[in-house]
Parts: C-alpha cells; structure tokens; sequence
C-alpha cells in the first residue's frame, strides 16, 4: 500500500494516542470538580467547563458520565493539583500542573526528568515572576459577526485581549483573554452573549520569554515530551522562544 498509507497510518496513531491522553486529563478534571461541588453542572461551575473542555475534544458522552459517576462515589479516590517549577536544559524555565493521587511518586518522577536532562527542580512560587496565569476562552462566531463590536460587549467580563488564532485543523479560532479572577465574569457573559464556547481554560502565560538556538531547543522539548507523557502531568508551558 505504499508510503502514503504509512504516513496516514502513522498520523492516525499519533491522534488516537493524544486523544487518549486528554481524555484522561479531562476525565480527571471532571473528578476534581465532582469532589469540590457535586455532579451536578448546572450548580457546579468547574463541572460545567470540565464537561465542555470534554466534548470540545470529542470525549464520548458515555465517558463524560462514567467520569462523573466514578467520582460520586464516596469511596472514590480524590486528585491533589501541585504545581512543579523549574529550569530544564540551557536554563529554559518550565512550569508543570499535575494532578495526582500518590504526591511522593508524581515529585519523584518529575524530579527524575529534570534530572536526567541535566535541569533543577525549583520551589513552588520560583517561577511567579515569569508565569502569569490566564483566563483563556476560545470560540467560534458566525461570518458576519464584527469582532470589534463583540470586544466592547466583552469589556465587561474584564476582556484583555480578543484576537484569532488557527486551530490544530488550520481553521480560525477567536480568543478571549481575561485575568485569572475574572473566570467566572467573563463565563457568565459569553453565555448572556450566546457565544458556544469551544474551550474555557485557566492557562500560564510567559511575561518574558528564553533564546535559545534550534539545537538547544531540540533538548528542552525532548524533556517536555518526557513530562506530558507521565500520567499525573496535566499541564506543561515554557518560555522558550
């Protein structure tokens, strides 16, 4: 059948392998939010946001809710959210959300990464002065919505930002950014608005960002494969340039 099937096989794979990984990261972020404010979304707001992450990846519907069950049961096993700093190779700073049921394993495995790829573990709160954490909505809008007349609505909800950016499938995506405390304002607003949001995330963003050359850079994302690809890891940013 040739390269050409290789290749899609190959592009195949790789989009069920990260699927999988979101869906556990989402399935876990459903636990979290089932622990903290019930099952029920329409009283849960985390939940809520949890359930739409979900179906914005195409998490089936029948796993949303064995997610929510699971974590109904009161013997269920609760998640812990730590977040891991350091400077990974050439002194690039990386910064690592994770949520865990077994603390002692997820540090000693986050230790060993930096570790071995010649980076330092730092202490919580080294890294406040690079990473600033963000309300980070992403939509879609119809054709003949004027994105300057939705920005002023939106300056009500503590909008900071409103721009379009590319999708992983090349189609555009508008982006509202607000402050970490204004989640909830600018959540309920584009909901008043109509708005179908796709993703509603709280994201680190980089004040300043690290040079580093092609080869240097090789290094550090190899340590940042390394990193997503552990099971508590939920989130992982850099400031590489």
């Amino acid at each position: 059948m040739g390269r050409a099937f290789e290749f899609r096989k190959e592009r195949k794979f790789k989009r069920w392998a990260k699927m999988a990984v979101q869906f556990t990261r989402l399935g876990k972020e459903i636990a979290i939010a089932v622990k903290e404010g019930g099952p029920n979304p329409d009283g849960n707001s985390r939940l809520r946001t949890a359930i739409q992450n979900a179906k914005a990846v195409n998490m089936p519907k029948d796993r949303i809710d064995a997610a929510i069950k699971r974590a109904s049961d009161k013997d269920a096993k609760g998640y812990e959210e730590h977040v891991y700093e350091g400077y990974g190779p050439h002194g690039v700073p990386i910064l690592i959300e994770t949520a865990t049921d077994n603390t002692n394993r997820t540090v000693a495995n986050i230790r060993s990464y930096f570790s071995k790829a010649g980076g330092t573990l730092g202490k919580t709160g080294s890294l406040d002065f690079i990473f600033q954490r963000k309300s980070i909505f992403r939509f879609t809008v119809a054709d003949d919505v004027d994105l300057e007349e939705l920005e002023l609505e939106l300056i009500d909800g503590g909008l900071e930002e409103l721009y379009v950016e590319a999708d992983e499938e090349g189609n555009d995506v508008v982006v509202a950014q607000t402050s970490f405390e204004d989640f909830g304002n600018m959540q309920r607003l584009l909901e008043e608005q109509g708005v179908e949001v796709k993703s509603a995330k709280l994201e680190r963003i980089a004040l300043s960002h690290t040079e580093v050359s092609e080869d240097d850079a090789a290094d550090v994302l190899k340590l940042v494969d390394k990193i997503e690809e552990d099971d508590d890891v939920q989130a992982v940013y850099h400031n590489m340039n």
